[in-house]
């Protein structure tokens, strides 16, 4: 069950290779059948227009979107525990069930990375699977709604996630997110000042993450969730 994996591959830091294998990228995703057509071509369109830039323009492009500030952050648990102490148990339970299905993380990535955990579905059952997906796509449907508003190509990825979950987003959160998100930061002092901060919980998480917020009880459903996958508390 590749589409889960290469879903997840499109997220990561553009290579080449991945660009060039594109039409072996979409037919397994069109003989899969896993993901609907519509998003098929979302994602054919996406790959048409990164491969029409520079590789460096397009490699810029996504340090831009994903590494500057904690709105677009593609670590999950960033979005849930924050720098609190939970996080690092969370990652160890993350790691030790990734091992069960094989997959064995290299020093230089984070069990919560995005990609590794749509890689991790992909050696699921289909229905394990999109079910897992679900338990984390009020975060996931948060950052791929704020790549919209800012017009990035990556957001058809999320949306193409998106639709492989068991269950939808809460829309109306998200819009509220969505108006109380706070804008990105311009400067390297902003960027630096943004992660330095934190900001407190207000009682709504989406509304949590829309304000970048470092706490571990922002989306507490999501959080019990993500434990269920990590393997720790039900």
């Amino acid at each position: 069950m590749k589409t889960f994996k290469l879903l997840g591959l499109l997220l990561t830091y553009p290579e080449g290779t991945v660009y060039s294998a594109s039409d072996e990228l979409l037919l397994t995703l069109r003989s899969e059948a896993l993901l609907p057509e519509k998003f098929i071509k979302k994602v054919e369109t996406f790959l048409t227009a990164q491969k029409a830039q520079d590789l460096m323009t397009v490699q810029e492009n996504y340090v831009e979107t994903f590494d500057r500030g904690r709105a677009h952050c593609l670590h999950l648990f960033e979005h849930i525990h924050g720098e609190s102490r939970d996080r690092g148990q969370a990652m160890v339970d993350l790691s030790e069930t990734y091992a069960t299905k094989g997959l064995h993380i290299d020093g230089g990535e984070l069990p919560d990375y995005l990609p590794l955990f749509m890689e991790y579905l992909s050696r699921c059952e289909p229905q394990d699977a999109t079910k897992l997906l679900g338990e984390a796509i009020d975060v996931i449907a948060v950052i791929g709604a704020k790549l919209t508003k800012r017009k990035s190509p990556y957001a058809d990825i999320f949306k193409s996630i998106e639709a492989l979950s068991a269950v939808k987003a809460d829309t109306e959160k998200i819009k509220t997110a969505l108006k109380e998100a706070h804008k990105d930061p311009e400067t390297l002092e902003e960027l630096d000042k943004q992660w330095k901060e934190a900001e407190a919980f207000t009682g709504d998480p989406l509304a949590d993450v829309a304000a970048n917020s470092n706490t571990c009880n922002a989306f507490p459903n999501t959080m019990e969730a993500l434990n269920k996958v990590a393997g720790g508390k039900k």
